[in-house]
């Protein structure tokens, strides 16, 4: 029987007699019949949401037993390396994961019912990291928002609007400034809060990520003060302006805090703006439940079109080609897919769902990146973009904490051209063996 046809008779079953299944198959074991599938999940804070899931789906039918592995990536590569992957992964979809597409080694995934649904302006981000030509390797499951946190409440006391434009912005935080209050709540003594919000957001906010990113990589090893894009020539002005807001308007001591302390902090007041994730929300609410936040994209320049939302491709899912049970993964991610699972797992998460029917998450904080996800002003940041061999968040945690900005930039440019000279090109024939 094909994974769409026991699809439908697994529904059909569930809407006659969900509970009478529940009862006889929620125990069910390999050991009674039914095949293993080997499925590797590790987002910790949605494991209770995930868990429920396998139970769920092996209480539905009884030809698969669905057994979740929570160890991780680095596990998870070693098993590719010794010839047993697992069944099915739903991952955080970053270099390290993306070399498994670039090798050809995942089943094309496009023949699938779960495919026909997601975004067509998703593609091309999942594209950034390589492609396997002619294959759908990776279907995204949760995409995560990431944009400026604001305490609401702070800035209606001071009578402030939303910045919509740099000029706005830095007026904002003069504002604040004058008020007393710390504009900013930075915490630079950990390197990737620097990466992922102070740098991700300044570069995104003012130029096109996904172009630049493609023509770096047609510039190569030729990348350096000649060439047509570099990041010395077209990160200079944003990161400029990231070291003014960092030297500025951020509290006394923002190099020796971190990012538990930064929560508290922010939680009690004492910033008015915080580049964090939706993750930070509940860590926040820990110390201040009833908190009203919210969240709006850095602006960076002059034009309000050029707003966009920093994201990433929090889960995908991938089959191995090496996979044991290849009918019994391809079934599970049917079941992953359809519409009110795939719908609670973001809204559980605060993430935004990758398919075409999918509803806007209903939390008020996370309101304010709603019109920029819909209409796909989005991007992916040099931070989770740039190679692991180049470590960029020492580079964003040196460059928000005063170093020379070009000295920085031109040291990203050699570490770009010198990889690029190591290895072949994403997406080139050498790079799919």
């Amino acid at each position: 029987m094909s994974p769409r046809r026991r699809r439908s008779v697994r529904l059909a079953a569930l809407g006659l007699g969900a509970t009478l299944i529940a009862s006889t198959l929620v125990g069910c074991a390999p050991g009674s019949g039914a095949e293993r599938v080997h499925f590797t999940f590790s987002k910790r804070e949605a494991l209770d949401f995930m868990s429920e899931v396998v139970s769920d789906y092996n209480a539905s039918q009884d030809e698969y037993e669905v057994e979740m592995d929570t160890s991780g990536v680095d596990v998870i590569s070693a098993s590719f390396v010794r010839g047993n992957p697992p069944d099915l992964m739903l991952a955080n979809y970053n270099q390290e994961v993306a070399r498994f597409v670039q090798r050809c080694a995942l089943k094309d995934l496009s023949e699938t019912d779960a495919a026909t649904t997601i975004r067509d302006d998703l593609q091309p981000l999942l594209e950034q990291y390589g492609v396997c030509e002619g294959r759908t390797t990776a279907l995204p499951y949760s995409v995560m928002g990431a944009s400026v946190i604001y305490n609401t409440e702070i800035f209606a006391q001071q009578g402030l609007e939303v910045p919509q434009t740099w000029t706005e912005l830095i007026e904002v935080c003069d504002a604040l400034k004058a008020a007393g209050i710390a504009p900013f709540y930075a915490t630079f003594a950990d390197a990737w809060t620097a990466n992922q919000g102070w740098f991700d957001y300044s570069v995104g906010g003012s130029i096109d990520v996904l172009e630049f990113y493609e023509q770096l990589a047609e510039e190569g090893d030729d990348v350096g003060p000649g060439s047509k894009v570099s990041f010395e020539k077209d990160f200079l002005e944003p990161v400029e302006k990231m070291q003014l807001l960092a030297k500025e308007y951020t509290q006394q001591g923002a190099g020796s805090r971190g990012y538990d302390a930064g929560n508290v902090a922010f939680a009690k007041g004492e910033g008015a703006m915080l580049l964090q994730g939706p993750w930070a929300f509940s860590e926040i609410a820990k110390t201040s439940p009833d908190l009203e936040l919210g969240t709006f994209p850095l602006p960076m320049t002059e034009d309000p079109a050029d707003l966009k939302v920093r994201v990433n491709m929090d889960l995908v899912t991938m089959i191995p080609e090496e996979a044991a049970n290849p009918d019994g993964a391809f079934d599970f991610l049917e079941f992953l897919f359809e519409p009110e699972r795939i719908q609670a797992y973001n809204e559980s998460q605060l993430g935004f769902v990758p398919t075409t029917t999918g509803e806007a998450p209903s939390d008020p904080r996370v309101a304010g990146m709603v019109a920029y996800y819909e209409q796909g002003a989005v991007y992916q940041g040099p931070g989770v973009l740039n190679p692991r061999a180049i470590p960029t968040e020492n580079y964003s945690q040196a460059l928000v904490l005063g170093q020379d900005a070009t000295d920085v930039l031109r040291t990203m440019d050699a570490d770009w051209a010198r990889l690029a000279f190591r290895q072949p090109a994403v997406g080139s024939e050498e790079a799919g063996r």
